[in-house]
């Protein structure tokens, strides 16, 4: 028994250098990226292109108390009252981003309920929480949206995801302009969760930023139960910096874009008079909440106990900006949920549109069997718009693959 907790430690001490190591290794690597991309970087950027407001020292130590707050961990003593002015900017005309510092108390009083006692621990703490929607930006890039952006591609992913990041640049991420329209891309992060090498990974996604200049970032926990909170930031961040953006693709880093069939899609529906309300992707109808405590997606019933409305695949759907801006106002008055997909399609309701199925949308994978080899036929990628789940590698060389011009696909030829 000595032997095997001797072994766990030196197995934990391994760890840990290992991901020192790796930390080091990439905040060199950006370095060097940095420096060779020096001589072809435009002038010193002013203040408003690093994130339009700067966040003093004493602001951003609150903003770390606030991080704690909204992690697994128990609630901090001595927080000031929530902040008012936090929660009442969500429906305002505000022309940069207006939220600085965020003081936000625990709602106490529902301790006191019998539901929330009943309802299962690891809820807690959201609950108590929901209430803090809007958060201090840490990265911003308000000039993503300058001009006429056709399509704007917007990539929820987390700091240590780097790989992922690299290859969906390098793929369907790729900024460009196609036939005149003009296509840009961001990436949504949070801050690094608690426990982990928060200061390094830190800098490095600042070195990321500084060479390609793509990434949000805001001022909570990126954790699961968080996700929902990227959904609101952003939306907010959309209503204040992206009026002349027609389209926005949203979707995790780990799946396959086909970049032109989009196009295709919306150069097809542009005609169509419903276009400005177009929220289309993987719908998923009738569905319950999952009871099953080892799941994922547990939600207890004190939570939630009723069948979701319709809602969308988070792998990847694609919404007009008009609809964009009424999801925002929904969202403001609508209590957050831990699993983001399904809080989206509860704003959706409200606004009272429904998300339309599209068969070229497989957030789920072709097949759900993995040992299919529908799911590495090239020709499948070609045909569809999005493609659910895919590693770094897998991406960058099914990308390869599928844009090939030498790639032959069998087509349907129909006998009359």
């Amino acid at each position: 028994m000595e032997y095997f907790f001797r072994r766990k430690r030196v197995l934990k001490t391994l760890l840990s250098l290992s991901l020192l190591f790796a930390t080091l290794v990439m905040i060199h690597k950006y370095k060097l990226v940095d420096e060779r991309a020096k001589d072809s970087m435009l002038p010193v950027r002013t203040q408003e292109a690093l994130g339009w407001f700067q966040l003093d020292n004493n602001v951003y130590q609150s903003n770390t108390i606030l991080k704690g707050v909204l992690s697994n961990n128990n609630s901090p003593q001595g927080l000031p009252d929530c902040s008012e002015a936090a929660n009442l900017t969500a429906v305002s005309n505000a022309t940069a981003w207006d939220i600085k510092l965020v003081n936000c108390t625990e709602n106490s009083g529902l301790k006191k309920k019998d539901w929330f006692k009943r309802m299962d621990p690891r809820f807690h703490q959201f609950v108590l929480y929901r209430h803090c929607k809007y958060f201090p930006m840490l990265i911003n890039h308000p000039e993503k949206c300058s001009g006429d952006v056709h399509l704007l591609m917007v990539v929820k992913s987390v700091i240590e995801q780097h790989d992922r990041r690299e290859a969906v640049r390098k793929t369907w991420g790729k900024e460009q302009e196609i036939d005149g329209k003009k296509i840009r891309t961001l990436f949504l992060l949070g801050s690094p969760s608690a426990g982990k090498d928060s200061k390094n990974l830190q800098k490095l996604v600042e070195y990321e930023d500084r060479i390609y200049r793509d990434i949000l970032q805001w001022d909570f926990m990126d954790t699961f139960f968080n996700l929902t909170l990227k959904e609101v930031n952003f939306l907010k961040w959309f209503n204040i910096y992206c009026p002349r953006v027609q389209f926005i693709f949203k979707g995790d880093d780990d799946v396959f874009v086909n970049t032109n069939n989009v196009l295709e899609l919306l150069g097809f529906r542009k005609e169509d008079p419903k276009v400005g309300g177009l929220f289309v992707g993987d719908t998923i109808s009738k569905a319950v909440p999952i009871r099953n405590s080892q799941s994922k997606y547990f939600i207890p019933k004190e939570l939630y106990d009723k069948p979701y409305p319709p809602y969308v695949g988070g792998g990847g759907f694609l919404m007009a900006s008009g609809l964009a801006r009424k999801l925002f106002a929904v969202s403001d008055d609508t209590e957050l949920f831990p699993i983001d997909d399904v809080f989206l399609g509860m704003c959706l309701q409200k606004a009272g549109h429904a998300p339309e199925l599209h068969p070229g949308f497989k957030t789920f994978g072709i097949m759900k069997r993995k040992v299919s080899p529908m799911n590495n036929d090239p020709c499948f990628y070609r045909n569809l718009l999005v493609i659910h789940k895919l590693s770094p590698e897998e991406l960058l060389n099914m990308w390869k693959i599928v844009f090939n011009e030498h790639l032959i696909c069998s087509k349907r030829i129909i006998l009359h």
